[in-house]
């Protein structure tokens, strides 16, 4: 297993800190975390996915949002733990990963579609002060191996597949159980794991989980055929790969996360270099396409029911691509303890507004540990 330190610590944002009544997190001092309890208001038993949409159309229970928090320093005394990135051999295909800390729970961190470990960047450091903090680069994106899915008979980039990696990754690198932090699409991907290995996973945070608006089962029917015939007009002629090379620019990579980010002064060129560079490597556009195709397997409301471990949802009061309105109806199930909506952020918390989401997950894992 190849590990490198950088050479120089990752730039990270003084983060302040908040604490939810029920749990301490030492070297910080949370105010504190307003929230939305499902004890106090949800029904018994998980909603059927024909429930979701309506849920959501309903009168909301009485929420209150996360203020903004005070930013404070971090203790001077005690510097932030550097990130190191390694190699990890994972069926024959290498996987990067970053890590930091030595001690304490494990946290793996989940990327969403497009994205890699260092979408993570502002949140490993801090993370690491109490935890043993591991991000990932997925198969098929970031710096890890990107196979062409058509050298495999049956589909290879699926959650099923990112779920085994995720599994046995806990058991071969992090060498024990885990919670994992999970954005977006990555969100079905802990979920799955989740279900695979319920004995893998500690506790889930979901960070704005993908509603996969464009699943086949939520297109009406005169609209399916048109789909299929669409993905395989991107799969299997040159317009896929056109598209492709018309959003894998420096200027539409930054269009399309100004979108997503309510603050558009977190969309820096160092975030924008970060998603674009590794989606530059050979391979990638072909794992794009395949995606972006894939409008089948599971909803986050077909996994829920079945995970048997603690989750906590929070989700970006301005996501344009999940709203927060849809989103809601996932705190009915069983599994889910918390929905938490983080005001004035967009589809990526995590990087974002890290002050806010950094001390949300310590807080989580201090209760569940």
């Amino acid at each position: 297993m190849a590990c490198t330190a950088p050479p120089s610590p990752l730039p990270v944002a003084t983060l302040s800190a908040r604490r939810r009544t029920t749990a301490a997190v030492p070297a910080y001092h949370y105010p504190p975390l307003s929230r939305l309890s499902r004890r106090s208001w949800l029904p018994s038993g998980n909603a059927p996915r024909a429930r979701l949409r309506a849920e959501a159309s309903k009168a909301d229970p009485v929420e209150e949002s996360l203020p903004a928090a005070p930013v404070s320093p971090a203790s001077s005394s005690e510097p932030l733990p550097r990130p190191h990135t390694c190699t990890w051999n994972w069926k024959g295909y290498n996987i990067r990963y970053q890590y930091a800390g030595t001690s304490g729970p494990a946290l793996v961190l989940v990327h969403g579609f497009g994205a890699n470990s260092d979408h993570w960047r502002k949140n490993i450091p801090v993370l690491a002060m109490a935890n043993r903090v591991y991000a990932i680069d997925l198969i098929g994106y970031g710096y890890s191996d990107k196979p062409n899915p058509r050298d495999f008979e049956e589909s290879f980039y699926t959650f099923e597949t990112w779920g085994e990696q995720l599994n046995t990754f806990c058991a071969e690198v992090v060498k024990g159980d885990a919670f994992f932090i999970c954005n977006s699409i990555g969100g079905l991907v802990g979920l799955q794991a989740a279900v695979m290995e319920p004995q893998t996973c500690k506790g889930i945070v979901l960070l704005d989980i993908s509603l996969r608006m464009l699943h086949i089962s939520k297109q009406p029917w005169y609209g399916k055929p048109f789909i299929r015939s669409f993905q395989n007009l991107l799969r299997n002629t040159v317009v896929g790969k056109l598209f492709f090379n018309s959003v894998a620019t420096p200027e539409s990579v930054k269009n399309i996360l100004s979108q997503c980010y309510h603050d558009t002064s977190a969309v820096t060129d160092e975030l924008v270099q970060c998603i674009l560079q590794p989606g530059l490597d050979p391979g990638a556009v072909d794992v794009f396409l395949e995606f972006i195709c894939y409008s089948g397997g599971p909803l986050p409301e077909d996994l829920l029911p079945m995970v048997k471990c603690p989750v906590l949802v929070a989700w970006g009061e301005k996501d344009p691509w999940e709203p927060v309105e849809l989103g809601r109806a996932y705190g009915s199930f069983d599994a889910v303890e918390d929905f938490v909506v983080l005001p004035n952020v967009g589809h990526c918390p995590q990087d974002e507004a890290p002050q806010l989401v950094n001390p949300l997950v310590e807080s989580f894992v201090k209760l569940h540990s």
